[in-house]
């Protein structure tokens, strides 16, 4: 097989993984809440799982690039905002700190899953600008 298949195909497990994650963890701002807190059951699971695929995505990612000699399509730029957006949301709803609010936990939530949705929609659209 090509490296570049192989590396498409580990790549698009891992971001289904990630989208899994993703509503897994959302879930838990939704079932079980303590308080202004998420619910806790299987919290590390999760929260390892999704620092795993994040981290093996942008690995792929970038050995996919490479393999491409860094040739990308404009819509690939709005994907990096759109995946640092979600990135930057979900540590937002996750923080361990007891000042947030249930909302803002929430609210952080539905901006990442919709900049995910996004993504999606985004990766394949693959407009053409």
């Amino acid at each position: 097989m090509d490296t570049q298949l192989i590396i498409k195909i580990v790549h698009m497990s891992l971001a289904s993984l990630l989208i899994l994650v993703v509503f897994a963890r959302a879930a838990t701002l939704l079932v079980g809440v303590q308080g202004e807190q998420p619910n806790p059951v299987a919290r590390k699971l999760l929260v390892g799982l999704q620092h795993f695929s994040v981290t093996f995505v942008v690995i792929t990612g970038l050995v996919a690039l490479y393999l491409k000699d860094f040739a990308v399509e404009p819509w690939f730029y709005a994907k990096v905002v759109l995946f640092f957006v979600m990135l930057s949301s979900l540590s937002k709803a996750f923080k361990q700190d007891n000042q947030l609010l249930l909302t803002q936990r929430r609210a952080g939530m539905m901006i990442a899953v919709l900049a995910l949705l996004s993504l999606i929609g985004l990766v394949i659209i693959k407009p053409v600008f």
